[in-house]
């Protein structure tokens, strides 16, 4: 610090360039103002990288898978002969055997289901799912399935379990929106008066790859269904849907199917099959008129080209 002769004006300089400053209190008010912004700056990147992070775990919630899901019915022969092949490929997952819960949600008509057992080439399901017993605060999935040309599409979010049923039955709100719920959105208004259709519950293993985290394989049986009670919280047990020891088997890949595998497929007699748990439960209860109320045989028909008559096998 220099005085300037003459004035009451002291001069300061920057220890490395020497740039004059000015009068005392101008500085002290300039350094003030200048702490001020830097800590108004501080708070607010504060705010933004929380609300990153906020941002961030909700879309973790969110999946999409792209993949093709190849269905196979089995025997238990089958199903024990091919077990030693499958494990040169995957592993049981963490979760071992678990149960999986689902409610199909349709038209007062069955228009989504009817759609779809026509083969068309493009379909597409909405769906509630949740693992293991149900309550209230049980995380859940909606998910959207949409199937083109053989490859299917899923998009999913993550939301409790009552959350998710009320904003599905129209009677609650979602804390967060996104591109996924979006989806969802319109995808209600495509279906008016679109609600409950159809629980469908199974036992499944899980098998991923052991090299390419992207192959998986899964194993369901006691496949059921039912038309009443159409919430998770009581259960999923319903209706058989497979005979005694048979299981279905899906393998889900994003392209290349090992070739060792195919082979040894073919060799078990293990031959692509056309199911649709929601299908056959759909089926199921045309055949057994049990929908009391919702639906009736005569009004459910999936189209007039699919001519169902009772003690018939219908596969979708």
């Amino acid at each position: 610090e220099t005085s300037v002769p003459g004035t009451n004006v002291s001069k300061f300089y920057d220890f490395e360039t020497f740039v004059p400053g000015t009068d005392v209190s101008f500085f002290l008010f300039f350094q003030f103002c200048f702490s001020l912004t830097i800590y108004y700056v501080h708070i607010e990147h504060k705010k933004r990288v929380k609300e990153s992070i906020k941002e961030r775990d909700f879309m973790s919630k969110e999946q999409t898978f792209k993949r093709l899901e190849i269905k196979y019915l089995l025997s238990d022969a089958q199903y024990r002969a091919l077990l030693p092949e499958l494990s040169k490929y995957a592993e049981v997952d963490s979760y071992g055997l678990s149960r999986i819960n689902n409610i199909y949600y349709d038209t007062p008509d069955f228009r989504i289901i009817r759609t779809s057992l026509e083969k068309p080439v493009y379909k597409e399901k909405l769906r509630l799912r949740t693992y293991g017993n149900t309550g209230s605060d049980t995380n859940a999935f909606v998910e959207i399935k949409k199937k083109y040309k053989g490859v299917v599409y899923k998009r999913r979010f993550e939301s409790s379990y009552e959350n998710a049923f009320n904003y599905l039955s129209g009677s609650g709100l979602l804390d967060k929106k996104s591109q996924v719920t979006d989806e969802v959105d319109e995808f209600l208004k495509i279906y008016p008066g679109i609600r409950p259709a159809m629980i469908i519950g199974y036992d499944r293993i899980a098998m991923a790859g052991i090299y390419d985290k992207e192959f998986r394989v899964t194993f369901d049986t006691n496949i059921t269904w039912r038309t009443e009670n159409l919430d998770l919280r009581y259960g999923s047990e319903g209706h058989s849907i497979l005979e005694e020891g048979q299981h279905l088997m899906e393998i889900k890949i994003p392209d290349a199917f090992p070739l060792e595998l195919s082979r040894r497929l073919s060799e078990l007699e293990i031959f692509p099959a056309s199911f649709s748990k929601y299908g056959r439960g759909y089926i199921a209860m045309l055949m057994g008129n049990v929908a009391k109320g919702f639906a009736t045989y005569e009004n459910t028909v999936p189209n007039p080209g699919l001519q169902i008559e009772k003690g018939e096998v219908a596969y979708a």
